[in-house]
């Protein structure tokens, strides 16, 4: 089978994923920019057995910008001559290029999509235009639960929506993270990490909720005093829950950059954390499993969250976590008490006393949680993406491929250059 797989930008966790699609299909990966707007990854020389291919080096705006992107894609596509063709969801310039190719060659598209109901406001005529646009489509790859509720939604029949579009290199991340699990004080010492600590790893936006966050530990801290001292006091009785905490007070490192860092900063001062919080920036991907290896638990505390892919690195490295309820990955991949808990991203007092919790857990259970994320996590690796790929190409060249209308054609028109 020949498909056509489109993603806005490769990193490098899209090149684990059309890796192991490679092993089922005859694939071309084909990226729209080198440049991500989000992401500043360092571009790794690395060797992969599919065809890719980049459209442009940096993705701009303009009529001259557009027209350039499209006639790219449109070559290209004409001239792999794919039987099914993977999209972008619904909302860039490429997604709708390659649906409206798509329409006029006679090809199938497949939708990509990790969109759910509640994780920006839905308006009336834009839900409108998205079912216009998933009637294009044969079929659909979405995350997990959540997503193939909203698809559903949009129109799109159950038995044409898969899933595994959410996947990182769980290998990857369980083999370095253990590595260097061995390597602990030298580790230590080269990226100056405390010896317990909580971990997150965001953009520095407004919906990743992280001054909430840093809320959230200052309270955590006040209460592990309250607990520390409650546990020495002479009049504790037997039946005390109490516990003394198994590891003193964790700290906090953020990894990240973004608009938001000064604000950070600046919050961390006003809530005298500077002792205990750090800030390392952005940490390119041969960098990431020491702070995961290290870590004693994983916090993702988004207000909204389409999955949260940090989430499934965390899990793979064998890390606890405490995940916002908000986030599209929650539901699929955080069992409550097991592997982890969620939270409500609103209320820092919950998540306080939940770190509190981890903190005041023996060494042996954080362990058993961090063995059960690896174990939900396996189920949500990148070969599932594969067979997900796979199984919704097929599925698509049963369905054919979807006509496009006179309207369906000025609506691309439209959105395309808007």
């Amino acid at each position: 089978m020949k498909l056509a797989v489109i993603f806005d930008n490769f990193g490098p966790y899209h090149l684990a994923r059309l890796q192991a699609a490679a092993g089922l299909c005859d694939l071309l990966a084909v990226e729209i920019s080198a440049r991500s707007a989000e992401y500043v990854w360092r571009n790794e020389a690395t060797a992969t057995t599919f065809r890719r291919l980049t459209i442009l080096e940096e993705n701009s705006n303009g009529a001259n910008a557009t027209q350039e992107l499209l006639q790219r894609l449109d070559r290209t596509l004409s001239q792999f001559q794919p039987e099914a063709v993977a999209v972008p969801g619904w909302s860039s310039r490429a997604a709708f290029g390659a649906l409206r190719w798509c329409a006029d060659a006679g090809v199938p598209a497949i939708t990509m999509s990790e969109s759910t109901t509640w994780d920006e406001q839905r308006l009336g005529w834009k839900e409108w235009i998205k079912r216009r646009l998933v009637r294009l489509c044969s079929s659909a790859l979405v995350g997990g639960s959540p997503h193939r509720d909203y698809m559903l939604q949009l129109g799109m029949p159950d038995d044409r929506v898969f899933l595994g579009y959410d996947a990182v290199d769980n290998e990857y991340f369980a083999t370095k993270t253990e590595a260097l699990r061995h390597q602990r004080t030298e580790v230590r010492k080269k990226y100056g990490l405390p010896e317990h600590y909580f971990l997150a790893s965001a953009r520095f936006i407004e919906k990743k909720n992280l001054p909430r966050l840093l809320q959230a530990y200052a309270r955590y801290r006040a209460l592990c005093q309250k607990s520390e001292g409650r546990s020495q006091g002479s009049e504790i009785s037997s039946k005390s829950d109490v516990r003394p905490l198994s590891a003193g007070v964790w700290h906090l490192v953020i990894l990240g950059d973004g608009p938001l860092k000064s604000d950070l900063c600046r919050l961390v001062s006003e809530l005298s954390l500077q002792d205990c919080v750090l800030l390392p920036g952005f940490k390119q991907y041969p960098d990431l499993p020491a702070y995961y290896g290290l870590a004693s638990a994983f916090i993702h505390a988004s207000t909204t969250e389409q999955w949260g892919l940090v989430v499934n690195e965390a899990m793979a490295s064998g890390l606890p976590v405490l995940v916002s309820n908000r986030s599209g990955c929650a539901v699929d991949l955080v069992q409550e008490g097991q592997n982890g808990f969620t939270f409500d991203p609103n209320d820092f007092e919950a998540l306080a006393k939940l770190m509190l919790r981890l903190t005041q857990s023996p060494a042996a259970q954080l362990t058993e949680m961090g063995d059960a994320s690896r174990e939900i996590i396996a189920d949500w690796a990148t070969n599932r993406f594969a067979a997900g790929l796979r199984a919704a190409a097929e599925c698509a060249l049963k369905v054919g491929p979807k006509r496009a209308g006179l309207f369906e054609r000025l609506l691309l028109t439209a959105l395309i250059h808007r």
